[in-house]
């Protein structure tokens, strides 16, 4: 009796998240096409870049290679680099005769309180501000993201026709490794599943989060915020920045693309799970309490169905091997719409119990990290 309450609990919360939790497995909130502008507003990008040499070169190209028809420059940040990234940033505007274009900034050392990523972008931020004229908008962009030629147009003409001051687009990340098709396309999935598009589009709504790699703000926005410098320890930045903007009675928008994509590549499972143990206890806010709750939650969504059916099996009871296979096939249903967007086959949907082990593991593994005081560490630093 206890097995079939637990499975019609796991079916209940199946039929909840798929009826009323933001529709977030359609996976549909995306840019449009491009829409004509009356007036081009003044950009400019913010690129923070620590050891980015194996990237940098297509990112700029690609930021180069905009079809935006305003004002449009580059402030590239190299965060104390130890490898040629400058180097190749500049050689790679000289050969596309755009140096007039780009502005490569010596990163200082990190200043105390502040977050490596956020204090290359706050001097980034500090220098365009003080150009004529100054930007209308800031394009904040990871390094080793490459932008689909449309894509700054999009996100104005998005920010221009619904008067947005925050978009941003969770980009589509590199799944070609075994590892990467396992687990890439199930953490995008878990994001929507964490903070539904639609309702942090929705202005009604507190809620409100951001995908660091591309993110295009209002100028006006961020010095409404306080700057980048409110949220300068911030560990999870992206949620944060959108936090504090939505927070001032700002709208935001967030959406899913196809076209620019990330560069960075998690060839093994050790570069996946450090990723995700780095913040997975900052975004349980450090709580013991919630952390109980997500192991509970997760077995509760994502385990109940194999071992039910397991076990339904073993004992011959085919009311919990109905239920099961009812709860496995919602879940199938809600995972398709990610797949199709990274173009896996409908086979990997039954890996996702596995990958929600997999995922609360690393997820206790952030959290015995920071009680052993070790934190993240992140391309030589530690936090």
């Amino acid at each position: 009796m206890a097995v079939i309450l637990v499975a019609v609990l796991s079916l209940g919360i199946w039929l909840f998240l798929l009826l009323f939790w933001g529709d977030f497995w359609q996976a549909k909130q995306r840019l449009e096409g491009n829409l004509q502008l009356k007036t081009y507003p003044t950009v400019w990008a913010i690129v923070p870049a620590r050891d980015e040499a194996e990237a940098i070169a297509i990112s700029l190209t690609s930021l180069f290679n905009q079809n935006y028809q305003g004002e449009f420059a580059i402030a590239l940040v190299d965060d104390n680099s130890s490898d040629r990234t400058s180097e190749i940033a500049w050689a790679t505007a000289k050969w596309l005769d755009r140096t007039k274009q780009l502005q490569i900034i010596s990163g200082k050392p990190l200043a105390p309180g502040w977050k490596g990523k956020l204090w290359a972008m706050y001097q980034g931020i500090e220098y365009a501000q003080a150009q004529i004229p100054a930007p209308d908008y800031f394009l904040f962009t990871d390094a080793d993201i490459k932008h689909d030629p449309s894509n700054l147009t999009q996100l104005i003409a998005k920010a221009e026709a619904e008067n947005l001051d925050l978009v941003s687009l969770m980009v589509l990340l590199r799944c070609q490794s075994f590892w990467e098709k396992l687990l890439i396309p199930a953490f995008v999935f878990f994001f929507q599943k964490l903070y539904p598009f639609a309702w942090v589009n929705d202005w009604h709504k507190s809620m409100a989060a951001a995908a660091g790699g591309c993110i295009l703000i209002r100028n006006e926005a961020l010095i409404d915020i306080g700057g980048i410098a409110t949220i300068k320890d911030a560990l999870i930045d992206d949620c944060s920045l959108a936090k504090a903007v939505k927070s001032q009675q700002k709208n935001i928008w967030l959406g899913l693309s196809e076209t620019t994509v990330s560069l960075r590549g998690y060839d093994n499972l050790k570069v996946i799970w450090d990723t995700i143990a780095r913040t997975a206890y900052t975004q349980l806010n450090y709580s013991p309490l919630i952390l109980v709750g997500t192991i509970i939650g997760m077995a509760l969504i994502y385990l109940v169905a194999p071992l039910g059916l397991v076990l339904g099996i073993l004992i011959g009871n085919w009311l919990i091997i109905s239920l099961s296979i009812l709860i496995w096939l919602l879940m199938t249903r809600a995972y398709l719409p990610t797949l199709k967007l990274y173009k896996l086959s409908l086979t990997w949907t039954f890996s996702l119990p596995a990958i929600a082990f997999l995922y609360t593991l690393m997820t206790i593994d952030s959290a015995i990290k920071y009680y052993q005081g070790k934190g993240g560490s992140w391309k030589g630093r530690s936090y």
